[in-house]
């Protein structure tokens, strides 16, 4: 097969099958595309991510289709595990991502209410959010 020609995943899994089987010892071959992990910090809050995530974080500024970069990456890791970087407290590793939509949640309604002294208050509230494409750890 030449490099120009594009392989879909099936026939890329039954080509690794295919080479599995045809080895005597099948501990001696392992076939494993590893992909990093990153733990990024923003909003308050922690999510671990990885290339081609799509996520939902607390509003950020940034229009659609923008890049967005985080600075403030905890953590990075292949996904079995190896290669384990870890920040003190952060990386000097950036994510960078892509703004898919800016939003809100659905509308939540807050009641306060006291017994006894005629006391009621209603309100709503809409949580704003960003939701993102992770495009690049690294």
């Amino acid at each position: 097969m030449s490099n120009n020609q594009k392989i879909t995943k099936l026939e890329l899994f039954w080509t690794l099958v295919i080479r599995v089987w045809t080895f005597d010892n099948l501990d001696e071959i392992v076939y494993y595309i590893a992909t990093m992990i990153a733990v990024i910090a923003t909003g308050g809050k922690q999510y671990l991510v990885k290339e081609g995530d799509k996520i939902e974080i607390e509003k950020i500024k940034g229009e659609k289709g923008e890049a967005v970069t985080f600075d403030k990456v905890l953590l990075t890791a292949e996904e079995d595990g190896s290669k384990l970087n870890v920040g003190t407290p952060n990386l000097s590793t950036k994510v960078t991502g892509k703004v898919m939509e800016q939003g809100r949640h659905d509308k939540i309604e807050v009641v306060h209410y006291k017994a006894k002294v005629r006391y009621k208050k209603r309100q709503g509230h809409r949580q704003p959010f960003t939701r993102i494409e992770i495009t690049k750890i690294g």
